[in-house]
């Protein structure tokens, strides 16, 4: 009996040790091999990644890398960009901040609880004292500091820039300058330099060379395709590197890839959320119904940046997705779009293996067709009511105003990503859909 308990013991030890290893973290190393595994191994459908490839270079893109359990499936460079060409990750790099928190609070230097004043000294802002104090670093992170985003220049960090518009918490906006001054808030809480602490706590760690870079008031991170992609299998693995755990907070891990705040159910600590019931967008209060890129894995949760620079990951799928690139037919500050349309044609490339195909939108039987649309958008419906329908942009604006009709003429709209609203009697449903 002892030794068949024994027994059980090891064998279950060693199963549990075979799952912690089921992903490969490569060497430290930027010049050591890298482990990759064929599109066909995997059951991929190899005939279709030409289009995939053909679809981002027809967006700008200069580097795209997609890992599976951490080998590279597919690695492509585009022009005269390389594996070891530098590139800057924009907003995406607002990731890394949210992960350099985590580790000075687990490390006692700050608590996300403190008032920013207590690092970033009174006066910070254009505020009131009172005001100013109720701003806390967890809403730095949530992008609910209730600074005016509206101002000329959100990225001005200077005080005349940043003033009151509402109650810390109580108003979610895609603010740049609240962000930047993290970095002010993790070296004058640690006393270190933000490279010195990003190298001690990161880089050193999992081989993730890059450096911060400051371009007018912005905080820019420059590294490769492949450093960001390091990135990417480090949250896939919820921060720790091989058997290197960098941070032991699990909570704090949990809450920057989960809903931070009531307001954007689509916004974590710095990080996009997929998946979820709704989602806003910088610059515009309006609150999109459904996930920003519906294509995706419901779990899916992405860095994106200026001109589509995006580290995307889904633990479910074991992937890891990364776009380095110029800005993309789809501009914004955000390109949702792009992310999306990334994994709609990732996707097709898995048709023989993974499927994705997760979250189809059934909601009140209404169906709009096709989606994305090019010139004519369908609208089928269950009823014979009269409808009205109502285009509305990104920025909350009605663009387009129709009534009893079911086909809709849309290829006059630019590139984006659209609601449409389609009103019967009292009623009314609320729907996306996508200009290409």
């Amino acid at each position: 009996m002892k030794r068949t308990l024994i027994l059980y013991l090891f064998l279950l030890s060693f199963t549990i040790y075979s799952k912690a290893q089921s992903i490969y973290f490569p060497p430290i190393s930027n010049t050591a091999h890298w482990d990759t595994v064929s599109p066909a191994t995997l059951g991929w459908c190899v005939s279709k990644i030409d289009t995939l490839y053909n679809f981002l270079q027809q967006e700008n893109t200069k580097g795209f890398m997609v890992l599976k359990d951490g080998k590279i499936v597919l690695e492509k460079y585009f022009g005269n960009f390389t594996k070891d060409s530098l590139w800057y990750w924009a907003s995406a790099g607002k990731t890394i901040t949210s992960f350099l928190v985590g580790k000075a609070q687990e490390e006692s230097y700050l608590s996300i609880s403190d008032s920013s004043s207590k690092y970033l000294g009174t006066g910070w802002t254009n505020c009131t004292p009172a005001q100013e104090r109720n701003i806390k670093i967890r809403h730095q992170l949530t992008m609910t500091s209730g600074l005016d985003d509206g101002v000329p220049d959100n990225h001005c960090t200077l005080d005349t820039c940043l003033n009151y518009l509402a109650d810390a918490g109580s108003r979610w906006a895609y603010h740049n300058a609240a962000y930047t001054l993290l970095e002010k808030v993790i070296t004058t809480a640690t006393g270190l330099p933000i490279n010195n602490y990003t190298y001690s706590r990161l880089s050193s760690k999992t081989g993730i060379t890059g450096l911060w870079y400051t371009i007018d008031y912005d905080n820019v991170f420059f590294s490769t395709v492949r450093n960001m992609s390091r990135f990417g299998l480090l949250f896939q693995n919820k921060c720790i590197w091989n058997t290197d755990t960098l941070l032991h907070d699990t909570a704090y891990i949990s809450q920057m890839t989960n809903t931070s705040q009531t307001i954007n159910q689509s916004y974590g600590y710095l990080w996009w959320l997929g998946g979820k019931s709704s989602f806003m967008a910088p610059g515009t209060q309006f609150v999109f119904p459904g996930s920003y890129a519906p294509n995706a894995p419901a779990d899916m949760f992405a860095g994106i940046g200026k001109n589509g620079q995006i580290v995307s990951i889904s633990r479910s799928k074991a992937l890891v997705v990364i776009r380095m690139g110029d800005a993309p037919t789809n501009l914004g500050e955000v390109p949702f779009l792009l992310c999306d349309q990334i994994w709609q044609k990732l996707n097709e490339v898995m048709s023989n293996g993974t499927s994705i195909n997760e979250n189809q939108n059934k909601q009140y039987q209404v169906s709009i067709f096709p989606n994305p649309a090019n010139t004519i958008l369908n609208i089928d419906i269950p009823s014979e009511d009269r409808l009205m329908l109502e285009i509305i942009d990104i920025f909350g604006k009605t663009i387009l105003t129709i009534k009893n009709q079911n086909k809709i003429d849309v290829s006059n709209l630019e590139k984006g990503i659209y609601i449409i609203k389609i009103i019967q009697g009292e009623k009314y449903y609320n729907q996306k859909f996508v200009k290409e």
